[in-house]
């Protein structure tokens, strides 16, 4: 398999990580509802870095409802997929400065961190919504989060990540599509 099949390959069983921003939209639910209560910034803040933590189970029990290779072994891409994935957790390093440094602002950094990752998946997937959405969320939410306080912040990221689940989800439809059309 060349390097084209092979993140074809990927963005085929994997239905292009829509089981993560599937995830992410019950994550940023439960930001946004924390963010609505009327507890202090740093305990809000605190539990929006617990509420990030099930994000890896909660993604592989979407794979399993909606049917994707979770792992994906066979493909050595899958490996570049974490790595891509891992390289979010040193930027988190900025967010948890942020915690206490400027505590209104930390929903907006994150937010700006996990939009910003999505980048090289477009690449990987070959995915015009990864690279749109990669660069859309941290310049509006940047734009979003300097003027509004952090629960429009997680609103915002909310309304994006289920368009940008229904985004993906065209995208793999076509992909099905055209595997059908090629009896694969």
């Amino acid at each position: 398999m060349n390097l084209d099949e092979k993140r074809k390959d990927s963005s085929v069983k994997q239905k292009k990580g829509l089981h993560f921003i599937l995830a992410s939209v019950v994550l940023w639910s439960a930001v946004l509802a924390v963010h609505l209560t009327g507890l202090p910034i740093l305990t809000k803040n605190l539990l929006t870095f617990f509420i990030t933590a099930p994000l890896m189970p909660l993604a592989y029990l979407i794979a399993k409802v909606i049917r994707v290779d979770f792992s994906n072994k066979s493909n050595p891409l899958t490996s570049l997929g974490v790595l891509f994935s891992a390289n979010q957790m040193l930027y988190l390093l900025i967010a948890m400065w942020v915690y206490p440094t400027v505590p209104e602002k930390m929903v907006m950094v994150l937010a700006m961190i996990f939009g910003a990752h999505l980048l090289p998946y477009g690449w990987l997937y070959q995915s015009k919504s990864y690279y749109f959405f990669s660069v859309l969320i941290p310049i509006l939410i940047l734009f979003l989060g300097i003027r509004f306080p952090p629960y429009m912040v997680a609103g915002s990221m909310l309304v994006i990540e289920i368009l940008f689940s229904l985004s993906l989800a065209y995208e793999v439809r076509g992909l099905s599509r055209i595997q059908d059309e090629r009896g694969i």
